[in-house]
């Protein structure tokens, strides 16, 4: 099926790795020239050349912390410059801390909320005015299954699933809110993906020391097998991606104001 969006424009936070790469590479594939953000150049340089080598299309970067107000305040000129106008903008980028709630400190607290709620809120803030210019576009923000459901060990998500939860509340305002200006927002929520960056940041939380791959295999296995998981497995980045490109796409112009859970069916009971 082809998506139409040949000619168009997206903008990607946490775009050098997992989700947000795969996503990048897919709009590429489909047509649509892409300005991939992250906080490391390097990062950025080497999906830059993943992206071409596999789709041979050129892709721009675009160093951003989405936790810094002046970087986010530049985001906005560079993707007009850049790209010409933004068509797509898919708010990707995002962690989570994986502690007891006890343990949870002030600064993880402040940080979770930044990376995650006010990074969304803040780059929509700037890029819809240029969407309300340009008479229409298409946001997807990227949330997580905590902000749906209490897990249990070691994804303990008493910092990052209230700012989940925000995400989704907040996407589904803005759909209201902008869909007479013909830009659509929709909500991602992804069950458990199998990212490495993602495992190596709870391993470490919850072993408090970084885990050999023996190690790490033993409790994902151990995790996996919990009620939650029995019957359902991890995903991938490429299967969030697609989902994410059909919601940005003019395929999905019914679409606005979902929740999109994909998640294999866990179990949330």
């Amino acid at each position: 099926m082809k998506l139409g969006m040949e000619g168009k424009t997206a903008v990607i936070t946490g775009g050098s790795k997992g989700i947000g790469l795969e996503t990048a590479r897919l709009l590429a594939e489909e047509g649509a020239a892409v300005l991939i953000c992250a906080r490391r150049q390097s990062a950025l340089e080497e999906a830059r050349a993943d992206i071409a080598k596999t789709t041979g299309a050129r892709v721009e970067t675009f160093s951003l912390d989405v936790t810094d107000l002046s970087q986010i305040a530049q985001l906005p000129r560079v993707a007009k410059e850049r790209l010409g106008r933004i068509d797509m903008l898919v708010n990707n980028a995002g962690t989570g801390t994986y502690k007891p709630f006890l343990e949870v400190t002030d600064e993880e607290l402040q940080y979770g909320m930044a990376i995650n709620f006010f990074a969304q809120f803040r780059i929509c803030q700037r890029i819809i005015p240029l969407m309300v210019e340009q008479n229409g576009g298409s946001i997807v923000n990227v949330a997580g299954e905590t902000g749906i459901m209490v897990t249990m060990p070691p994804f303990l998500s008493s910092c990052t699933g209230p700012a989940k939860s925000a995400e989704i509340r907040f996407s589904k305002i803005l759909a209201n809110e902008f869909g007479p200006h013909n830009i659509r927002v929709n909500c991602v929520v992804p069950g458990f993906v199998n990212t490495p960056e993602r495992f190596s940041k709870w391993e470490r939380e919850l072993a408090k020391r970084h885990l050999s791959a023996e190690e790490a295999d033993t409790e994902r296995r151990l995790w996996s097998a919990n009620n939650s998981m029995r019957n359902t497995r991890w995903g991938t980045p490429e299967e969030l991606a697609n989902l994410i490109v059909f919601a940005l796409s003019d395929r999905a112009s019914f679409v606005n104001g979902a929740v999109l859970v994909a998640d294999n069916a866990m179990d949330k009971s």
